[in-house]
């Protein structure tokens, strides 16, 4: 394999002056020249945007870091990713290419903690989301890639979406390291969106918002497609958010999707599914599962990200109305959990609506143990974003609203002595359809 060294390109690496137009300039050989290694050694390489080209690994060597500059007019210009109309923009990232690599035992540094203060909203306990100021690109972003491989690399401290992957098929996310702030917003670790082909695995994610997110959001649906045929494996999750999710963004459909194998650490949320913008979600397996979901303070009447979502559930499936729409739901159809374990301060949630009723869904062998774990009280369902919100709720082990078809087997709650008065036994069920409980086994420590 040829390589491209960038010290040849006239980079300092001093990690102040803007190493990015050297760095682009070895890209852009290497791909002109039919492809090879571009070669980042050790050092601190301040860059503006990077954009990879056809058959071009970019490969970053123990201790060197590519850090993204936070300076607007050197972050190339992108449509944010939950569609909103403010500007946004990436540091690292390839468009409508072929065969593109990151690797590297390297780090991709984002410098979020300058664009995030704690205002103190939640008083003393200090884990509601941070509140942000100034101009934050995400730290990745791959459009329209086919054969993506990202191995070994750290990315750190994201100031908004980490790792971004949208319209990209044959994709493989091997060994990385996600280590952002535990209270950032927006700071999601892998979002793929759209995408096709994807095994994700063998990766530590540390962040505030969702760890690893299935989405379809509007734009990319319109342009790629739905989201299908993704593996999830092997990984070791910490949020203030959901640990694995799909959706809250379903304007495509999601199918085909395996998630097993992971540890859920101190999250908000374990699984979760959810649909709103009239997608179909379907064809989904989790298994083999352990770990522990808590519920983490908010940030009061704060207009800017006020609340986590999750009230430390450990399995969510979620079909209803965003908050002053009315247009078609989705569907949540054909899925099977099982072997999964969780500390949990709130139950195992699903529910539909009338026009949108979950169908298929089968719980096999699942044990909760229900505890206090974090510092705030039960006594809530969380169905944001919808007409209802967050409201009162006595918690029982399992609730089911607007479903059809569901089996719950081999099912073992523990309470623990220090239940809560919020807390209520067993499973309850309101307007639904066939469901068989076989073995529901419940006792007090």
């Amino acid at each position: 394999m040829r390589v491209w060294d960038v010290t040849e390109y006239g980079v300092k690496a001093d990690g102040k002056t803007n190493d990015g137009p050297s760095i682009q300039r070895a890209v852009d050989d290497c791909s002109a020249a039919g492809g090879g290694r571009v070669l980042i050694p050790a050092g601190h390489y301040l860059c503006g945007t990077i954009e990879l080209k056809d058959h071009v690994e970019l490969h970053l060597m123990q201790g060197a870091s590519l850090i993204a500059s936070l300076n607007k007019e050197d972050i190339r210009q992108t449509p944010c990713p939950d569609g909103a109309k403010e500007d946004s923009g990436y540091f690292i990232g390839a468009l409508h290419a072929k065969n593109v690599s990151l690797t590297g035992d390297g780090e991709i540094y984002g410098q979020g903690y300058k664009v995030m203060r704690d205002d103190g909203a939640d008083g003393h306990w200090k884990e509601c989301p941070l509140m942000v100021e100034g101009f934050r690109p995400r730290l990745t972003y791959f459009e329209d890639v086919e054969n993506l491989r990202i191995e070994n690399v750290t990315f750190r401290d994201s100031a908004l979406w980490t790792l971004h992957m949208a319209g990209c098929r044959r994709v493989k996310v091997q060994g990385i390291q996600i280590l952002n702030h535990c209270r950032g917003a927006n700071n999601d670790g892998i979002d793929p969106d759209s995408c096709q082909d994807v095994i994700i695995s063998d990766c530590m994610i540390e962040t505030g918002d969702d760890a690893i997110v299935i989405k379809t959001t509007a734009p990319m649906t319109k342009l790629y497609g739905p989201c299908k045929n993704i593996l999830i494996r092997n990984c070791i999750l910490a949020s203030h958010d959901s640990a694995l999710k799909i959706g809250t963004e379903t304007h495509g459909d999601i199918r085909n999707i395996i998630m097993s194998d992971c540890i859920v650490r101190d999250c908000s949320r374990g699984i979760g599914i959810w649909v709103r913008d009239g997608g179909t979600v379907e064809n989904i397996q989790v298994h083999h599962i352990v770990g522990s979901v808590r519920r983490y303070a908010n940030a009061g009447n704060r207009a800017f990200a006020p609340d986590w979502w999750g009230k430390g559930e450990p399995l969510f499936l979620s079909a209803t109305f965003r908050k002053n729409t009315r247009g078609p739901i989705g569907k949540i159809q054909n899925v099977y959990f099982d072997h999964i374990r969780m500390d949990a301060e709130s139950c195992i949630f699903m529910r539909g609506e009338e026009e949108s009723i979950i169908q298929n869904v089968r719980f096999q062998d699942l044990e909760l143990v229900m505890k206090k774990q974090g510092t705030q009280e039960a006594g809530f369902f969380d169905e944001q974003p919808s007409e209802r919100g967050v409201y009162e709720h006595e918690i029982p082990a399992m609730y089911i609203q607007y479903a059809k078809d569901v089996a719950v087997m081999n099912m073992r709650v523990c309470w623990t002595e220090d239940r809560y008065l919020r807390w209520a036994s067993g499973i309850q069920t309101v307007n639904c359809q066939n469901i068989r409980v076989d073995g529901l086994e419940e006792s007090v420590r």
